[in-house]
Protein backbone atom coordinates (compact mmCIF):
# COMPACT_ATOMS: atom_id res chain seq x y z
CA UNK A 1 0.00 0.00 0.00
CA UNK A 2 1.06 3.55 -0.61
CA UNK A 3 2.13 5.42 2.51
CA UNK A 4 -0.07 8.49 2.78
CA UNK A 5 -1.52 10.47 5.67
CA UNK A 6 -5.21 10.90 4.86
CA UNK A 7 -6.06 11.47 8.51
CA UNK A 8 -4.92 15.09 8.35
CA UNK A 9 -6.81 17.15 5.74
CA UNK A 10 -4.33 20.01 6.19
CA UNK A 11 -1.69 17.87 4.44
CA UNK A 12 -3.74 17.89 1.23
CA UNK A 13 -3.89 20.64 -1.33
CA UNK A 14 -7.39 21.58 -2.58
CA UNK A 15 -6.73 19.95 -5.96
CA UNK A 16 -5.44 16.73 -4.33
CA UNK A 17 -8.41 14.68 -3.15
CA UNK A 18 -8.05 12.26 -0.28
CA UNK A 19 -7.39 8.65 -1.26
CA UNK A 20 -10.76 7.99 0.42
CA UNK A 21 -12.43 10.42 -1.97
CA UNK A 22 -11.34 8.88 -5.24
CA UNK A 23 -13.72 6.45 -6.94
CA UNK A 24 -12.69 2.82 -7.16
CA UNK A 25 -12.02 0.73 -10.23
CA UNK A 26 -11.40 -2.55 -8.39
CA UNK A 27 -12.90 -5.69 -9.85
CA UNK A 28 -15.23 -6.92 -7.12
CA UNK A 29 -15.83 -10.66 -7.01
CA UNK A 30 -19.35 -11.93 -7.61
CA UNK A 31 -21.73 -11.12 -4.75
CA UNK A 32 -22.84 -13.65 -2.18
CA UNK A 33 -26.46 -14.47 -1.50
CA UNK A 34 -28.01 -11.21 -2.80
CA UNK A 35 -27.90 -10.78 -6.56
CA UNK A 36 -30.05 -8.36 -8.54
CA UNK A 37 -30.12 -7.09 -12.08
CA UNK A 38 -28.82 -3.59 -12.72
CA UNK A 39 -32.41 -2.39 -13.22
CA UNK A 40 -33.48 -3.94 -9.89
CA UNK A 41 -30.59 -2.16 -8.12
CA UNK A 42 -31.59 1.16 -9.70
CA UNK A 43 -35.13 0.73 -8.39
CA UNK A 44 -34.07 -0.42 -4.91
CA UNK A 45 -31.48 2.31 -4.25
CA UNK A 46 -31.41 6.10 -4.32
CA UNK A 47 -29.31 7.61 -7.13
CA UNK A 48 -26.45 8.34 -4.66
CA UNK A 49 -26.60 4.83 -3.21
CA UNK A 50 -26.56 3.32 -6.69
CA UNK A 51 -23.59 5.47 -7.76
CA UNK A 52 -21.58 4.45 -4.68
CA UNK A 53 -22.65 0.84 -4.14
CA UNK A 54 -22.98 -0.32 -7.75
CA UNK A 55 -20.68 2.05 -9.68
CA UNK A 56 -17.94 2.31 -7.03
CA UNK A 57 -18.37 6.06 -6.65
CA UNK A 58 -17.67 8.25 -3.67
CA UNK A 59 -19.38 11.14 -1.92
CA UNK A 60 -18.03 14.51 -0.80
CA UNK A 61 -16.32 14.63 2.62
CA UNK A 62 -17.84 16.43 5.59
CA UNK A 63 -21.29 16.60 3.98
CA UNK A 64 -22.47 13.00 4.04
CA UNK A 65 -25.01 11.48 6.42
CA UNK A 66 -22.84 9.63 8.93
CA UNK A 67 -19.39 11.24 9.06
CA UNK A 68 -20.30 13.03 12.28
CA UNK A 69 -22.95 10.64 13.64
CA UNK A 70 -22.42 10.08 17.38
CA UNK A 71 -25.43 7.82 17.99
CA UNK A 72 -24.95 4.26 19.18
CA UNK A 73 -26.00 1.48 16.86
CA UNK A 74 -25.11 -0.62 13.86
CA UNK A 75 -24.23 0.46 10.33
CA UNK A 76 -25.76 -1.96 7.82
CA UNK A 77 -25.25 -2.29 4.07
CA UNK A 78 -27.74 0.04 2.34
CA UNK A 79 -28.02 -2.49 -0.48
CA UNK A 80 -28.90 -5.65 1.42
CA UNK A 81 -29.12 -4.88 5.16
CA UNK A 82 -26.08 -6.93 6.23
CA UNK A 83 -24.57 -5.62 9.51
CA UNK A 84 -21.14 -4.18 8.67
CA UNK A 85 -19.86 -1.80 11.36
CA UNK A 86 -20.68 -0.83 14.93
CA UNK A 87 -20.66 2.60 16.54
CA UNK A 88 -18.31 1.00 19.10
CA UNK A 89 -15.54 0.88 16.47
CA UNK A 90 -16.30 4.26 14.84
CA UNK A 91 -13.76 7.06 15.31
CA UNK A 92 -13.10 10.57 14.03
CA UNK A 93 -10.37 10.20 11.42
CA UNK A 94 -10.58 13.82 10.31
CA UNK A 95 -11.23 12.74 6.71
CA UNK A 96 -14.94 13.67 6.54
CA UNK A 97 -16.17 10.11 5.98
CA UNK A 98 -17.35 7.62 8.59
CA UNK A 99 -14.30 5.68 9.78
CA UNK A 100 -14.16 2.41 11.70
CA UNK A 101 -11.23 0.41 13.05
CA UNK A 102 -12.99 -2.96 12.66
CA UNK A 103 -15.96 -4.64 11.01
CA UNK A 104 -18.80 -6.29 12.94
CA UNK A 105 -17.84 -9.57 11.23
CA UNK A 106 -15.06 -10.01 8.67
CA UNK A 107 -17.30 -12.57 6.96
CA UNK A 108 -19.49 -9.60 5.94
CA UNK A 109 -16.80 -7.23 4.61
CA UNK A 110 -14.56 -8.25 1.73
CA UNK A 111 -11.50 -6.51 0.38
CA UNK A 112 -10.03 -6.19 -3.11
CA UNK A 113 -6.85 -4.45 -4.29
CA UNK A 114 -7.64 -1.24 -6.18
CA UNK A 115 -4.75 0.03 -8.32
CA UNK A 116 -6.60 2.93 -9.96
CA UNK A 117 -5.50 6.59 -9.77
CA UNK A 118 -1.78 5.74 -9.65
CA UNK A 119 -1.90 4.25 -6.17
CA UNK A 120 -2.61 0.93 -4.55
CA UNK A 121 -5.51 0.89 -2.09
CA UNK A 122 -7.62 -1.83 -0.55
CA UNK A 123 -11.29 -1.51 -1.42
CA UNK A 124 -13.94 -2.67 1.04
CA UNK A 125 -17.16 -4.24 -0.23
CA UNK A 126 -20.16 -6.05 1.19
CA UNK A 127 -19.65 -9.80 0.79
CA UNK A 128 -23.42 -10.38 0.69
CA UNK A 129 -24.33 -8.15 -2.26
CA UNK A 130 -20.95 -7.03 -3.65
CA UNK A 131 -21.69 -3.35 -2.97
CA UNK A 132 -18.74 -0.93 -2.85
CA UNK A 133 -18.33 0.51 0.66
CA UNK A 134 -15.09 2.49 0.57
CA UNK A 135 -11.44 1.69 1.28
CA UNK A 136 -9.29 0.31 4.11
CA UNK A 137 -6.04 2.02 5.11
CA UNK A 138 -3.32 0.88 7.55
CA UNK A 139 -3.33 4.11 9.56
CA UNK A 140 -6.13 3.51 12.05
CA UNK A 141 -6.09 3.27 15.83
CA UNK A 142 -5.35 0.24 17.97
CA UNK A 143 -6.21 -2.54 18.34
CA UNK A 144 -6.39 -3.24 14.57
CA UNK A 145 -4.40 -0.31 13.14
CA UNK A 146 -6.96 -0.17 10.31
CA UNK A 147 -9.14 2.66 9.06
CA UNK A 148 -12.19 1.59 7.11
CA UNK A 149 -13.05 4.84 5.27
CA UNK A 150 -16.68 4.22 4.28
CA UNK A 151 -19.20 6.14 2.18
CA UNK A 152 -22.38 7.06 4.09
CA UNK A 153 -24.39 6.30 0.93
CA UNK A 154 -23.42 2.65 1.28
CA UNK A 155 -24.74 2.49 4.85
CA UNK A 156 -28.08 2.35 6.64
CA UNK A 157 -27.94 3.08 10.36
CA UNK A 158 -29.96 1.24 13.01
CA UNK A 159 -29.90 3.16 16.29
CA UNK A 160 -29.77 1.15 19.50
CA UNK A 161 -32.70 1.64 21.83
CA UNK A 162 -31.84 3.21 25.21
CA UNK A 163 -31.89 0.62 27.97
Amino acid sequence: MTERDDSNPENQSPEEPSACGLPSNANIDAPGSVSRSDEEWKQALTPDQYRVLRQQGTEPPFSNSFWNNKSEGVYNCAGCGTPLFSSETKFDSGTGWPSFFDAVDLEHVGTTVDSSHGMSRTEAHCKTCGGHLGHVFPDGPKPTGLRYCINSASLAFTEESPQ
